[in-house]
């Protein structure tokens, strides 16, 4: 194994400015400057409150999603951007890190019983943030699994099923996929590739995704219909490049279009999600498809909603575009009128706003997505104001 900082190194930099920027950086005042140490205060708010909340018997966080929800804290501790990255982990870090190792699955999957592949995903996520030479084995076997669980439906080794190339929640029988999900594990797997940096041809052995699938699957969720023949698409403008949650999914609105067909709107927080697949998949901003839907997303630029969907799933909204235009290296967005945002610098002090006083965030407006309880949502929040302040 590689220096065991290694993974954490490349998930840091892949939020950080490249060497010329930060050169370039000293010799300008930084316009964040004063952002960002509000951004540091309110990030210790929300961790000291989190940390609160984690189980002093068995280091969780949550009861629904254990798993996940301790995930999730773990990588909220590990990104804090006042820590030293080169520091030991903090207690609280170790302890949710430790309940992770004790649900490890004998298939390699890390979770309790169900939504298994949404568990691993945020699991591994975590345990690669404090790589450790002892766990090594965890993670590899993690990885697999998410690999297993990529969808081959009807004829193997065709894209004959709607839902081929995708991934689903992992306890459905085969019967569902969906970009949330997708997007979760096609991270985990695109940061895990460190892993294998040092296994030479022994890296050549391990299963790998079918990323020729997954992009099929990615597109056929985009409402595109140069590159998606899907029934439900839709061709109203004002729905061109966005994302629905699954193939045919009404998760969102659908409606009828004048031919007769049942057709499916395109929603905020989900395109995000798209995003970062296609990015995690290998395409680039040049790429037609990844155009399309960063379009749709500047065009629909709002911070008082779930674009398509209003309150509900807003703060996993705020999650994925902290993420999603991060890693797609996107700074500005070019609105309708042709104005261009600071999406980071209005993301942030949003989320700055409406921190409570106890230093948590919850949805007081909607609690679909389980977005009532607030250590999922701070959760959510912290990992945002993270990816905002490394990448300011």
């Amino acid at each position: 194994m590689k220096p065991l900082n290694l993974t954490l190194s490349l998930l840091l930099a892949a939020f950080a400015c490249s060497p010329r920027a930060f050169a370039q950086a000293a010799t300008v005042a930084d316009p964040h400057a004063s952002l960002k140490q509000e951004i540091q205060l309110s990030y210790k708010r929300g961790l000291d409150w989190l940390a609160a909340k984690q189980n002093a018997e068995t280091g969780q966080w949550g009861t629904a999603e254990p798993v996940a929800f301790t995930g999730l804290a773990v990588s909220c501790i590990l990104l804090d951007p006042s820590r030293d990255p080169q520091s030991p982990a903090p207690a609280a870090a170790e302890k949710g890190a430790a309940f992770l190792l004790r649900n490890v699955q004998p298939d390699g999957g890390i979770y309790v019983k169900a939504r298994a592949n949404y568990n691993t995903a945020l699991a591994l996520m975590a345990l690669l943030m404090n790589p450790k030479a002892e766990n090594e084995d965890v993670m590899l076997r993690a990885r697999r699994y998410l690999v297993g669980a990529q969808m081959d439906l009807d004829e193997k080794g065709k894209n004959d099923n709607p839902l081929d190339g995708g991934i689903g929640y992992g306890d459905e029988k085969g019967n569902h996929a969906d970009m949330s999900n997708t997007h979760f594990v096609l991270e985990a797997l695109h940061y895990s590739e460190a892993l294998l940096a040092d296994k030479g041809d022994a890296a050549k052995n391990e299963p790998k995704l079918n990323f020729s699938a997954a992009i099929d699957f990615i597109q056929r969720c985009q409402n595109r219909p140069e590159s998606n023949k899907s029934s439900w698409v839709s061709t109203d403008p004002k729905d061109a490049g966005g994302f629905v949650y699954g193939p045919g999914d009404t998760r969102g609105e659908e409606f009828k279009t004048a031919d007769g067909r049942t057709a499916l709107r395109s929603y905020g927080s989900i395109s995000y999600a798209g995003l970062l697949s296609f990015v995690y998949a290998g395409l680039d901003k040049s790429d037609p498809r990844v155009e399309a839907v960063i379009k749709w997303l500047s065009e629909n630029y709002t911070l008082d909603e779930n674009p398509g969907l209003g309150a509900q799933g807003m703060y996993y909204y705020y999650h994925t575009m902290a993420k999603g235009l991060a890693a797609a290296k996107v700074d500005f967005l070019k609105l309708k009128d042709g104005t261009l945002v600071d999406w980071r610098k209005g993301l942030a002090e949003k989320l700055l706003n409406v921190q409570k006083g106890d230093g948590s965030w919850a949805n007081d407006a909607a609690g679909r997505w389980m977005e009532s309880d607030p250590e999922l949502v701070t959760s959510y929040v912290l990992m945002a104001l993270a990816r905002l302040y490394q990448t300011m």
